[in-house]
C-alpha cells in the first residue's frame, strides 16, 4: 500500500470511530442512568458512565408503576401484524413490476414512488377520517392498516427480484408451474435477504411508532410501548432514572431482532443499492 492509501484508511477509521462514539453515546448514557440511584448526579461533566452504587430499583419501579407487560403485548400484536402485512403485500406488489412484461409498468412504478415526497403528517387527516369511516377507531388494525403497504418495501423487493435469473422462472414454467407457483416456490425464496431487511425496517417502525397510535387509540390498555413511555413524564414526575430504565426495556426487542437478522439486513441493503 502506498502512503496515500494508508493515510486514507487511517482517516476513514478515525471518522468511523468518531461517528460510532457519537451515535452510541446517548444509548450508553441512558443505560448507565438506568442503574444509578437517587443520590448520584446524572449531569456531571465529564459524564460518569459507571454507577457508584448500581441498583435495579429503577427497573422494579417501571414494572410496579406502569403496565409494561400490557404495553409489550399490545406492541407485539401491532408489530407482528404490521410486519406480516408489509412483507406479504410488498412482495406481491413488487413481483409484477419486476418479473412480468406488461405495458406501462415503469410508469406505474414511478407513480407508486411519488407519495414518498409527501410527509407522513400530510396524510394524517385523510387516514384518520378513513379509519373512522371503516369503524376501526380504537382498534389495533387502525394502527397497522395505513402503513400496511410500504412504498420503500415495494422498491426494495423489486430491486432484488430484478437480480433473479430469468432462466429459473422459465424452467419452472416448462415444468408446469403457474405464475403464482413461480413466485412462491422460485422467486420469493431467492430474495430472502430483502425480505429480512424489510422485516427489520417494518419491525423497527411499528415498534417505535408514537404519533399515529396516540391519535387512533383511545383506551390506555391498548397503548403500544412508545405511547406508554410518553406518559412517563406525568407518572414519574420527570424521573430520568426510571424513564431511562423504561427506554432500555423498550430497546431490548429491537436490538435482539436486529442481532438475529443483521446478516440478511446487510445483504438486502447492499443488493438494493447494487441493482
Amino acid at each position: 500500500m502506498t502512503m496515500k492509501k494508508i493515510i486514507r484508511v487511517i482517516l476513514s477509521y478515525i471518522i468511523l470511530i468518531a461517528l460510532g462514539i457519537f451515535f452510541t453515546f446517548p444509548f450508553i448514557w441512558v443505560l448507565s442512568t438506568s442503574f444509578k440511584g437517587p443520590g448520584e448526579n446524572l449531569f456531571t461533566w465529564p459524564p460518569k458512565f459507571i454507577p457508584q452504587n448500581p441498583t435495579l430499583e429503577n427497573y422494579v419501579t417501571v414494572f410496579r408503576k406502569v403496565p409494561m407487560i400490557r404495553y409489550f403485548l399490545n406492541t407485539i400484536i401491532i408489530t407482528s401484524l404490521g410486519v406480516i402485512f408489509q412483507v406479504i403485500l410488498a412482495a406481491l406488489a413488487a413481483y409484477p413490476l419486476a418479473r412480468l412484461e406488461w405495458k406501462g409498468k415503469d410508469l406505474v412504478f414511478k407513480f407508486i414512488l411519488l407519495p414518498l415526497l409527501i410527509p407522513m403528517e400530510g396524510a394524517l387527516i385523510v387516514n384518520f377520517i378513513t379509519i373512522l369511516k371503516m369503524g376501526l377507531y380504537d382498534r389495533y388494525l387502525a394502527v397497522v392498516l395505513p402503513s400496511a403497504v410500504s412504498i420503500f418495501g415495494i422498491f426494495l423487493m423489486r430491486q432484488h427480484y430484478l437480480s433473479v435469473p430469468a432462466e429459473l422462472e422459465d424452467a419452472a414454467r416448462i415444468d408446469g408451474c403457474n405464475e403464482f407457483q413461480v413466485f412462491w416456490k422460485i422467486t420469493f425464496p431467492l430474495v430472502r435477504p430483502a425480505t429480512a431487511a424489510l422485516a427489520i425496517f417494518a419491525f423497527t417502525a411499528y415498534w417505535n411508532s408514537l404519533l399515529w397510535p396516540l391519535i387512533v387509540l383511545r383506551t390506555p390498555t391498548k397503548y403500544p410501548i412508545q405511547v406508554g413511555l410518553s406518559q412517563l413524564s406525568s407518572t414519574f414526575e420527570p424521573n430520568f432514572r426510571t424513564a431511562s430504565a423504561a427506554m432500555v426495556i423498550a430497546m431490548i426487542p429491537i436490538l435482539t431482532f436486529f442481532y438475529l437478522t443483521q446478516r440478511y439486513f446487510i445483504e438486502g441493503y447492499k443488493g438494493a443499492i447494487i441493482e
